[in-house]
């Protein structure tokens, strides 16, 4: 079997998950829905508040950060176990 692209897989997670996370900071902010759960996520990360300004951009860049990471490690550690 080939083995998985680790850099393209953490960016792909990243994007994505940046970007969801981002509009539910977006949504919690303006209609209220999903804000415990923003919430929850956010208070793992410093700084972070649900607002449509500041709040959003971090949570675009913690989302992805965050997510890059762990999509590089589970492609890098299937590579490994797919040996």
């Amino acid at each position: 079997m080939k083995d998985l692209n680790a850099k393209a897989f953490g960016l792909a997670c990243g994007i994505i998950w940046g970007i969801v996370f981002a509009g539910m900071t977006l949504l919690a902010a303006t209609t209220g829905y999903a804000f415990e759960i923003t919430g929850l996520i956010g208070s793992i990360y410093p700084a972070f508040n649900i607002s449509i300004g500041i709040g959003t951009l971090l949570a675009l860049a913690y989302g992805f950060i965050d997510a890059f990471i762990g999509g590089y490690l589970l492609a890098w550690l299937y590579n490994k176990l797919n040996k």
